[in-house]
């Protein structure tokens, strides 16, 4: 699928330019195995980049000019980067240059040509933007010799979300996004930026992703409401245990002490918080010894948590999971991502995706009458050259 895809962009390219590109960049997706709602609690994540790719095809100019276009939308872009650069109408334009806005306070001065197609399925939770993002920037910075570092490709695909498209994201996506590492998961501190890779090598397991196909409208005022209520429960927390600063330094003991204080809901928010931070670490050990029935049963309990305690599941997702839980083929499945919608991932044997894919994808249909889509992935390298004009592979 990726040399298809390489193939498809780099023909697409010579058939508007005339002329072969220079070279070609591949730029992931990614998926979180656990560690969700608590990146703004002072916790950690646990990202990795997926092969589904957005491929860039790209030439350098001798001027100031630029084109965009984007072969799976049909769209163009042209515009001189000496001009001021604005938001515009066309939002895929946008994560684009809010990138370029920022690199030409880094010394990007020369224009090029871009073809870029994708892999990574539009609106499932796999952060195709984080991958448009760090892959025009970390094309930028190899083409033009900007001296960048990965971490500040991150940040300057995080702050471009930021500005230029409007949407107060974290920095995980971006993060995974350029630094996968094949076969490894990222234990990421997403305060600090510090992290570690772990080994993913599920030998006899694979991660299959369900997209539930829907996305309910009240995601944004879901997470708003979330992070209040968080935000009250940690500071009753530090008025009762003035040596807590944080939730990571907060214990379940600690919060079950607490349960009358904080009332019904801020209990069981904050509940849910203090067991995922600590769940993400089991898991970084898990992973550590290869015990992936350990990961499996860690990612059943986070979706236990995000649909019970912290409410932000929906019946679709609910019953994708609850669908598979039971089954001898599968070692854990959650909701993944913000929630009320998007994906759930799955730890399941190899060998069994069809069939569970087939009886899945029945019974969703006869329940909510909505066609489901499956995507098998795997843990792959971060943003890379793929190959120059010459056809040496880049590592």
């Amino acid at each position: 699928m990726k040399k298809k895809l390489i193939q498809h962009t780099t023909e697409h390219f010579e058939k508007i330019f005339q002329k072969t590109p220079e070279t070609i960049f591949l730029s992931p997706g990614r998926i979180n195995i656990i560690g969700e709602h608590v990146d703004y609690n002072d916790g950690f994540v646990m990202p990795a980049a997926i092969n589904k790719y957005i491929c860039f095809a790209i030439s350098k100019n001798n001027n100031s000019e630029c084109t965009l276009v984007a072969k799976d939308l049909n769209e163009a872009y042209q515009f001189d980067l000496n001009d001021l650069l604005k938001p515009i109408d066309k939002m895929w334009v946008n994560y684009i240059l809010g990138v370029l806005h920022q690199l030409k306070g880094k010394g990007l001065t020369k224009g090029f040509n871009i073809v870029f197609s994708s892999t990574i399925p539009m609106g499932a939770g796999l952060s195709s933007s984080a991958a448009l993002e760090c892959g025009i920037g970390y094309a930028m910075n190899k083409l033009f010799n900007l001296g960048l570092t990965k971490e500040e490709i991150a940040l300057i695909g995080q702050k471009s979300e930021h500005t230029f498209v409007g949407v107060n994201c974290g920095i995980m996506d971006q993060f995974a996004s350029v630094f996968g590492k094949k076969n490894s998961v990222i234990k990421l501190d997403c305060n600090t930026l510090e992290y570690q890779y772990y080994k993913a090598d599920f030998k006899k397991y694979s991660l299959l992703l369900l997209d539930s196909n829907v996305k309910h409208t009240h995601l944004t005022s879901g997470y708003n409401v979330r992070r209040q209520e968080v935000e009250q429960g940690l500071a009753i927390i530090k008025q009762h245990f003035p040596q807590v600063n944080t939730f990571r330094d907060c214990t379940e003991d600690m919060v079950l002490r607490l349960k009358a204080t904080l009332g019904e809901v801020i209990f069981r928010r904050c509940h849910f918080v203090v067991k995922e931070i600590q769940r993400v670490l089991d898991a970084a050990d898990s992973l550590a010894n290869s015990d992936f029935k350990k990961l499996g049963q860690l990612m059943s309990e986070t979706h236990e948590g995000l649909s019970k305690d912290y409410e932000v599941s929906c019946d679709e997702i609910d019953f994708l999971v609850d669908a598979v839980q039971h089954k001898k083929s599968v070692l854990g499945s959650r909701m993944m991502g913000g929630g009320f919608g998007g994906c759930s991932i799955n730890l399941i044997e190899k060998g069994s995706e069809k069939e569970l894919i087939e009886k899945i994808s029945a019974e969703y249909r006869n329940a909510f009458g909505i066609e489901l889509k499956a995507y098998k992935v795997k843990i792959s390298k971060g943003t890379s050259l793929y190959k120059t004009e010459n056809d040496t592979i880049q590592p």
